[in-house]
């Protein structure tokens, strides 16, 4: 069996450390796993006994056959070129490449075959709140022909990384402190708390309905995310996207509602027996985030069919943000590219 040296960028992160969590546990053919970081981080010894390096100059990148990337836009637009120059097929994380038309956008489950042309030796993962709706999505389109969705995310902490579920926690005893502000007084009790540099606005026992930056048509980027990137997964250019993506006061999990709309005019027992024989999907009749919090699979329930549309079903899917939703699919992708011999020529040419 052929066996790769592996880099991981941001190997330091929630996303990073789960990265090398399941190369291990999942039998990863790696002759060697590089964690790398910032400066700041080198020489630090982790947890699993690796050293980290850092980001450097291209001497200290050469030689790799895969590189996997969770650092950041900024990171993966200045390295990943520049490891996959020096021959690695880079899998990034970030929103950095994913509407590049040379740079496949892969979710395992669902369009493995995009693999087949790597232009510039990237491959791109999904956001997470796009991931965790392909796969039951997927089944659906082809089963019934998908033409439209309305997609509302409930979206966790930890989709901000560490920084977010750390801010959530460090806000729940200030709040938990005055139980009756919270009941009668909310905007006296927001008030006391004063640092929200991740959110914007407490989030600890609030919702927050504004999650990303303003891109000027009154929708963020997480929500045109949703939009522009399952146009592209599943090969659909004209699909109608209604999104809204909201913050909720839970660590790790992000749940999607969607309205999902036919062509064929779907049964709502033919639509479970699709889902729940895709990969990657399990079925559960009320999926919770807490529940579904360090598993593999997305869960689908409350599928139901809409009350004003015979062409029209309702479900709600949960997947974990910090596997499925970002370091499970990135691995899945370096297995795919290993299952269809796509590492080594690169990195000897």
């Amino acid at each position: 069996m052929s066996r790769y040296r592996v880099a991981v960028v941001g190997a330091t992160g929630a996303v990073g450390t789960e990265m090398r969590r399941l190369l291990r546990d999942r039998g990863y053919p790696a002759s060697e796993i590089v964690p790398f970081a910032s400066q700041r981080s080198a020489g630090r010894e982790l947890e699993d006994g690796l050293v980290v390096r850092g980001l450097a100059d291209d001497d200290s990148i050469g030689g790799f056959d895969v590189a996997i990337f969770s650092a950041g836009g900024s990171i993966s637009r200045e390295w990943a070129p520049r490891f996959a120059a020096r021959g690695a097929i880079v899998v990034d994380n970030s929103s950095a490449f994913r509407m590049d038309p040379e740079v496949p956008l892969v979710v395992s489950e669902v369009n493995p075959e995009a693999l087949d042309h790597i232009g510039k030796g990237i491959v791109a993962n999904p956001n997470c709140t796009t991931m965790a709706i392909m796969p039951p999505l997927h089944a659906l389109h082809v089963e019934f022909g998908l033409r439209a969705m309305v997609a509302t995310s409930f979206q966790a902490a930890g989709g901000a990384g560490q920084k977010g579920m750390d801010e959530l926690m460090e806000q729940v005893p200030g709040l938990l402190a005055d139980p009756l502000a919270l009941q009668r007084r909310g905007a006296e009790a927001a008030a006391t708390v004063t640092d929200t540099p991740v959110f914007g606005k407490p989030l600890a026992f609030n919702v927050v309905p504004l999650l990303g930056t303003d891109t000027g048509n009154g929708y963020t980027d997480e929500e045109m995310k949703l939009q522009n990137e399952s146009r592209k997964i599943l090969g659909i250019e004209d699909l109608a996207v209604s999104p809204t993506c909201v913050r909720v006061p839970v660590m790790v999990g992000h749940s999607i509602e969607v309205r999902a709309q036919f062509e064929r005019e779907p049964t709502v027992a033919r639509a479970l027996e699709v889902m729940g024989a895709h990969e990657g999907v399990e079925l559960d009749d009320v999926p919770t985030p807490l529940e579904w919090a360090g598993r593999d699979p997305v869960a689908v329930g409350r599928v139901r069919l809409d009350l004003g549309d015979p062409f029209a079903l309702n479900l709600f899917v949960v997947g974990d943000n910090l596997l499925k939703g970002a370091a499970l699919n990135t691995v899945q992708i370096a297995e795919l590219l290993h299952e269809r011999g796509l590492l080594g020529a690169r990195a000897a040419a």
